[in-house]
């Protein structure tokens, strides 16, 4: 199995000859408006380009996992792509009916705590809440999930959340073996972050019984938290060895 790490949540899990995009983000830099203006820097999304390297393996996708509708997470021209090549694409039920407006092939729509069959394997729908207080609540609906496929290892797309009941019954029961978290604590204007804060990324990954890839990193102008900080921190708690923290259009391999 390869995770391909792409940019900011946008990635490509690769398992046998599937090819599964995860989020796609996939426009040009400065093509968004910014998402703070005041708290940090008022810079165009994404900030950062969109990996050269990463381009021939969207030639490769086969299926896609959409978690919310966040533009940092479906862009227009992630829209476009996914339409173009008639990718088909797992979602919650809630956005179902709203991408298949947009002119998306909506494959299967998954409800939380549901299993359903998928490559062979299974998809579950974990609930995710995007922020800490009242501004979850205009954040809107997100969906993490829980693939499992024969012979490889389990993977748990945590999505934009915080760190709730939800999340560590994941961590605890179901052990998986790989979990993807957003790290960039990010931050509107106002209210509470809106994703785990360092406090809440430290937790997690001491709780994880496996390896985490930790992304949502330098690529949109709300995310403080840089690659750079994170590794010093997951170093100084002696959790680096369990942590990979990509570049953008890093790839990582692991062992079926």
């Amino acid at each position: 199995m390869k995770i391909h790490h792409i940019r900011n949540a946008t990635m490509i899990i690769e398992v046998n000859n599937h090819f599964i995009l995860v989020d796609p983000m996939l426009g040009p830099q400065a093509t968004m408006p910014p998402f703070t203006l005041f708290r940090f820097k008022a810079k165009r999304n994404p900030i950062a380009p969109f990996p050269e390297q990463s381009r021939s393996l969207l030639e490769k996708v086969t299926h896609c996992i959409i978690t919310h509708r966040h533009p940092d997470h479906l862009d227009t021209a992630g829209i476009k792509f996914l339409i173009t090549q008639n990718i088909p694409v797992v979602c919650s039920y809630k956005d179902a009916p709203i991408l298949k407006n947009k002119g998306l092939t909506i494959s299967q729509s998954i409800h939380y705590w549901k299993e359903v069959n998928f490559l062979n394997g299974t998809l579950e729908g974990i609930p995710a809440k995007h922020g800490y207080g009242f501004v979850a609540k205009p954040m809107g609906n997100v969906m993490g999930f829980y693939l499992k496929l024969p012979q490889y290892p389990s993977i748990y797309l945590s999505s934009d959340t915080i760190y709730t009941k939800h999340v560590h019954k994941v961590l605890m029961e179901y052990k998986p073996d790989i979990s993807v978290i957003p790290g960039g604590a990010a931050q509107l204007d106002f209210f509470q972050p809106l994703l785990m804060t360092l406090d809440d990324i430290l937790k997690f990954v001491q709780n994880a019984p496996g390896k985490v890839i930790i992304n949502h990193l330098e690529a949109i102008n709300h995310c403080p938290t840089t690659r750079k900080e994170l590794r010093e921190i997951m170093t100084n708690k002696q959790l680096m060895p369990k942590v990979f923290i990509p570049d953008d259009g890093q790839s990582i391999i692991f062992q079926a």
